[in-house]
């Protein structure tokens, strides 16, 4: 698996018609298979919550269909009730909405067919095509056999076409206990591909389904149900990630088998993989259940909820996965992509703000004690039509700790003993004196400012190299600010790592949090979910669970810096 370097990557510009699917689309179209329709799904299992990955498949599917003026569904595979969660369904449809799409009235279950499959079972058995197995699993898998090495055929693969009628209908009934039998296809045991090698198509399991409760104790396998579901909604092009390319002469063995007319077809493509980050759901269900995260939505997290509530938006992350495009060959796509696409996007919308991380007070001197100031500042330089809103300048101001160094190197351009630099918006100061504690720190900065130099007066012409940002202590808000980096901190690779290791290569300051911050008065009007560019700092969204007006929690989405837009310009 290769990784798009930052400095060669070569991203898609014309999404819709460099895709390989597309053009077999439109040849489709050209030769009026289908009778002109093109009809996709979105089909996730509800074993978990989505994750980056989904994304660019939701929006391949969907985009697809809106694209050709064809349907798209969204389907849960929902065939194994032991992982299975209403949870898990109520965060995918919440995830695939906010992500800008819609299915209508096109909202489907594979155990809305239930019915439907097992007739599907029970023609295959009077065909002479599938039989009752009584092998264990662990049996099996051992006649299965290898790659270099043909299957055998299972004892039980003679039964007749009576007795496996009856085993089939008793399964159903609830006669026989878990693992004691299961329903095979009856292919080829000899056939190079292993997933022909008779097939589990349904297997015993007495467990309650989420939907359909205690009607059923066997339930079709994912590859029996997925194929058939598609075929029972007329999809015509069946869309999955690599991974199922081995599954596909199964997919067509089964609807070659049992589906009349008009039949899909599946098609592969590349899944998503970003650098600094997994995407299997048996991974991201450990770091859930370990308690490694906060749950699905975690900001840190991959999953389309966590982007969510870090404060991404659906317009980037829709636009980087037309800027990855579709292919057929695996490769890790740099994070620093997506970043780059968000901060795009927010550069045009987020209206800027100040907000003091680490706190110390400056005294000016020779600015009244009682007085204070109306002063106005841009909302967005990027988006003039933003407006402007006021600040509140008086004596006493928080800046940034990092903003003063007493022994600064060369080229410092901030506050330090003598220097000056301007405050946004504001005036330029300097400092004069330093106070400390007995410990040796910084308490407070004791400055003087030049009245003749307030931004947009006619001395504001006087220029400095350091400008910083400010909140005035009469009217600064309290807040707590979340700081998240890469959950996995190395470059990783989804695959060849196991589900044991993955917790050693977790990053230990994912998350850092900093309470008693200093932000201006505005942001306590704001509501869960806003954004801002936090001056010099980042972007930023309040939390969409923790932040209220009595308790302002932001998230750092992303910092400001952009190393692809960097090396894109080199």
């Amino acid at each position: 698996m290769r990784i798009l370097s930052r400095g060669v990557a070569k991203i898609n510009t014309d999404y819709s018609t460099s895709s390989f699917i597309h053009s077999i689309i439109r040849n489709d179209l050209k030769l009026n298979k289908y009778n002109g329709r093109v009809h996709t799904r979105f089909p996730p299992e509800p074993n978990g919550y989505l994750h980056i990955g989904h994304a660019k498949s939701i929006c391949l599917n969907f985009g697809i269909a809106e694209e050709f003026n064809g349907l798209c569904n969204l389907r849960f595979d929902d065939t194994n009730p032991t992982k299975e969660e209403e949870e898990f369904v109520r965060a995918i449809i919440e995830d695939v909405r906010w992500l800008g799409f819609s299915w209508d009235d096109r909202l489907f279950y594979a155990s809305d067919y239930f019915d439907q499959l097992y007739d599907f079972a029970v023609t295959l058995i009077k065909k002479g095509k599938a039989y009752v197995c009584d092998l264990s699993a662990e049996e099996i898998k051992e006649y299965r056999g290898t790659l270099n090495q043909p299957g055998k055929e299972s004892p039980y693969r003679s039964r007749s076409i009576e007795e496996n009628l009856d085993l089939f209908e008793r399964m159903k009934a609830g006669e026989f206990p878990n693992g004691s039998r299961v329903l095979r296809a009856k292919i080829d045991m000899s056939s190079p591909n292993l997933n022909m090698r008779d097939p589990v198509l349904y297997r015993i399991m007495h467990e309650k389904h989420h939907r359909t409760g205690d009607k059923w104790c066997i339930y079709p396998m994912y590859d029996f149900a997925h194929p058939l579901c598609d075929a029972i909604e007329k999809i015509t092009h069946s869309i999955c990630t690599l991974e199922f390319e081995d599954h596909r002469p199964l997919y067509d063995w089964l609807v070659d088998e049992l589906i009349e007319g008009d039949k899909p077809r599946q098609y592969e493509f590349a899944r998503l993989e970003l650098t600094n980050t997994v995407t299997s759901k048996r991974k991201l269900r450990k770091l859930v259940e370990g308690g490694y995260v906060r749950g699905w939505d975690d900001p840190r997290m991959p999953t389309i909820s966590g982007f969510r509530r870090r404060g991404y938006t659906p317009e980037a992350i829709r636009d980087f996965c037309d800027r990855i495009g579709v292919a057929k060959a695996n490769s890790i796509v740099d994070i620093a992509l997506l970043e780059h696409c968000l901060r795009e996007d927010l550069n045009k919308k987020a209206p800027r703000v100040m907000a003091v991380l680490d706190p110390v007070k400056v005294v000016i001197l020779n600015y009244p004690e009682n007085q204070e100031e109306v002063l106005e500042t841009e909302n967005n330089p990027e988006n003039p039509e933003s407006g402007k809103r006021n600040l509140v300048f008086s004596r006493n101001i928080f800046i940034e700790r990092e903003d003063f160094m007493e022994n600064p190197p060369k080229k410092y351009f901030r506050l330090s003993p003598g220097k000056e630099v301007r405050l946004k918006s504001a005036y330029i100061i300097k400092c004069v004196n330093v106070i400390k504690d007995a410990k040796g720190n910084i308490v407070e900065i004791h400055c003087t400012y030049d009245p003749e130099t307030k931004s947009g007066g006619g001395a504001s012409s006087r220029k400095v190299k350091g400008t910083i940002h400010w909140v005035s202590e009469n009217n600064a808000v309290d807040a707590e600010i979340r700081l998240y980096d890469y959950l996995f901190i190395d470059e990783i690779d989804d695959d060849s790592i196991n589900d044991n290791d993955i917790i050693s290569k977790l990053n230990p300051d994912s998350l850092k949090v900093i309470k008693n911050c200093k932000v201006e008065p505005i942001l306590k009007n704001s509501l869960p979910g806003e954004k801002f560019q936090f001056l010099r700092q980042g972007y930023f969204c309040a939390d969409l669970k923790d932040h209220n007006s009595k308790s302002l929690v932001f998230n750092r989405i992303v910092p400001l810096k952009d190393t692809w837009a960097k090396i894109k310009k080199q």
